[in-house]
C-alpha cells in the first residue's frame, strides 16, 4: 500500500505524467491549493461526455460511465467556486445544445398560449437538456431523464454549488438515499412519472453529479445515510483548512488557446462508443481490491472495507475516462492516478465522517482528525495477544475481536506465532512494506 490514510494530511497526489495531459490542462486554470481537491471532481463532468459507451468491470459486468457522483468539501471561502468555472469550460457544448432545446420549449409554450381552448394544442417537443440548472426540481429531473432515454440514452450532468440543492432534485431529503443509489447504479427511477399529457414513464437514471459543500453542511446532510450504501457511492474530496498566509490564490485566464487544447480532448470522449475492455485497468483494480482487504484487516474496520468496494468502482470509472482522453491507450501515470483516487476518497470520508462512522454519532460536531489506524504498526515487533487486546480497547474496539484479527494477520503472513513463547512476531516481508 502506497498511501497512509491514518494521517490528517491528504495523500499526496502523484506527478501527472503521460496520459494525464487533459487533467493538467484543466488544472492550469485552478489555483495550486485546489489542484488535489479538484482532480476527483473532474471525472463526473468529463464522463458525461461519454454517452454510448460501456466498459467491462473485473467482475465481468458491463458498466456505462454514468452514475459518477462527487462531493467537494471545504470551508467557506475555501475556493470551491473554482470547480464551477472548470465545469462551465468543459460543458460549453452542453450549454450550446441546451440553448437550442430551450428555444424549442419556449416556442411550444408560446403556441400553447396563442391557441384558443377549442383548438388542438401543439404536442410538446422532445426536449432533452444535457446540463440542467442546479436548482432543478424532482419532476423536471425525471422528465428530463425520460427525454434523455428516448433520444438515445444520453447522460445528463448536474453541478450543485450547495449540497441542499440535492433535496430539491430528489423530491425531499427523505428521498435522497433512494434517488442517489438509483443514479449510481443506473437504475430506473422506481416510480411512474405522470406528465401533464397523461404520459407515464419510469426512466433509467443516467446522470453524473458534482456537489460542493462545507464540512458542517456535509455532515448534517449525510448523517442519516452513512450505513445504507448512499455514503459509499458518493466520492468525497476534502480540502482541510489551510494556513493564514494572507495571499489571494490566482486562477487561470481561460484563454482561447486553453479552450482549443481542451476541445481536442473532449472530442475523444464524444467519439468513444461501443463496448471496451481495458485489461491493465482491470488488473490494477483487482490488485487494489486486495490492498483494500489488507488495509481493512490491519485496521479491523468493516466500514472502511464496505466503503472501499464502491471507491474502487468510482476510481475504475475515472480510469475509463482517462483511457478515452488518452486516445484509448493506457499509461503508468494513469494507473498511479487511479490508485491515488481510491485512497484519497477513503481518506476524505474518514476525515469528514470518521467519528460518526466509529460511534454511530449523529451530531454535527467537529469531524475526527485521523483516519483508520493500522494496529500492527502500533505494536512491537514481537507482542502478545494481551497487548493487542489492550490496544483495541484503547482505540474503542472490543478486546474479543483480537483472536480473529490475529488469525487474519497470520493468514496474510503479516505475523508468525511461536507456541513456546506464545508471542506473535512480525514477518520480514511485513517489515519491508
Amino acid at each position: 500500500m502506497k498511501y497512509d490514510i491514518s494521517k490528517t494530511s491528504a495523500p499526496k497526489m502523484p506527478t501527472l505524467g503521460k496520459g494525464t495531459e487533459c487533467i493538467q490542462i484543466l488544472l492550469s486554470q485552478a489555483s495550486k491549493d485546489m489542484h488535489e481537491p479538484l482532480v476527483p471532481m473532474l471525472f463526473p463532468v468529463l464522463g458525461a461526455h461519454m454517452s454510448g459507451s460501456e466498459f467491462q468491470y473485473p467482475d465481468l459486468s458491463w458498466k456505462e460511465i454514468c452514475g459518477q457522483m462527487a462531493n467537494l468539501v471545504a470551508e467557506s471561502g475555501g475556493n470551491k467556486g473554482q470547480l464551477s468555472n472548470l465545469v462551465e469550460a468543459i460543458c460549453r457544448d452542453f450549454r450550446q445544445h441546451d440553448e437550442e432545446e430551450l428555444k424549442k420549449l419556449v416556442e411550444w409554450q408560446r403556441q400553447m398560449k396563442t391557441k384558443s381552448a377549442n383548438k388542438e394544442k401543439p404536442i410538446r417537443p422532445d426536449v432533452a437538456f444535457w446540463f440542467p440548472p442546479s436548482d432543478v426540481t424532482s419532476a423536471a429531473f425525471l422528465q428530463n431523464a425520460m427525454a434523455c432515454e428516448a433520444l438515445g440514452g444520453r447522460t445528463q450532468y448536474l453541478n450543485m454549488p450547495e449540497v441542499e440543492m440535492a433535496d430539491r432534485m430528489c423530491g425531499g431529503h427523505k428521498q435522497i438515499s433512494q434517488m442517489l443509489r438509483n443514479i449510481y447504479d443506473r437504475q430506473r427511477a422506481g416510480a411512474l412519472r405522470a406528465t401533464a399529457d397523461g404520459v407515464t414513464g419510469n426512466p433509467i437514471l443516467r446522470a453524473n453529479l458534482t456537489i460542493s459543500s462545507t464540512p458542517f453542511a456535509t455532515r448534517r446532510f449525510y448523517k442519516n445515510d452513512l450505513f445504507n450504501g448512499t455514503f459509499g457511492r458518493m466520492v468525497f474530496s476534502f480540502k482541510p483548512r489551510t494556513s493564514r498566509d494572507g495571499r489571494i490564490p490566482r486562477q487561470g485566464k481561460y484563454s482561447k488557446e486553453f479552450y482549443e487544447k481542451l476541445d481536442e480532448y473532449l472530442v475523444r470522449l464524444d467519439i468513444c462508443k461501443g463496448r471496451h475492455i481495458i485489461p491493465q485497468l482491470n488488473k490494477l483494480t483487482d490488485n487494489l481490491a486486495a490492498d483494500m482487504a489488507t488495509l481493512a484487516d490491519l485496521t479491523d474496520d468493516d466500514t472502511l472495507w464496505d466503503a472501499s468496494k464502491r471507491a474502487l468502482v468510482s476510481a475504475w470509472k475515472a480510469g475509463c475516462v482517462l483511457w478515452a482522453l488518452n486516445g484509448q491507450a493506457w499509461t503508468k501515470s494513469m494507473a498511479e492516478i487511479v490508485e491515488w483516487l481510491v485512497y484519497h476518497d477513503i481518506w476524505s470520508k474518514m476525515q469528514i465522517f470518521g467519528d460518526l462512522l466509529r460511534e454511530g454519532d449523529t451530531s454535527t460536531t467537529n469531524a475526527s482528525k485521523s483516519g483508520p489506524k493500522n494496529m500492527l504498526d502500533d505494536l512491537p515487533d514481537s507482542f502478545s495477544q494481551a497487548q493487542l487486546e489492550a490496544l483495541r480497547m484503547q482505540l474503542g474496539k472490543d478486546k474479543e475481536g483480537a483472536k480473529n484479527q490475529l488469525y487474519k494477520w497470520v493468514f496474510r503472513k503479516f505475523i508468525t506465532y511461536n507456541e513456546e513463547t506464545t508471542l506473535y512476531t512480525k514477518t520480514e516481508d511485513y517489515l519491508k512494506r
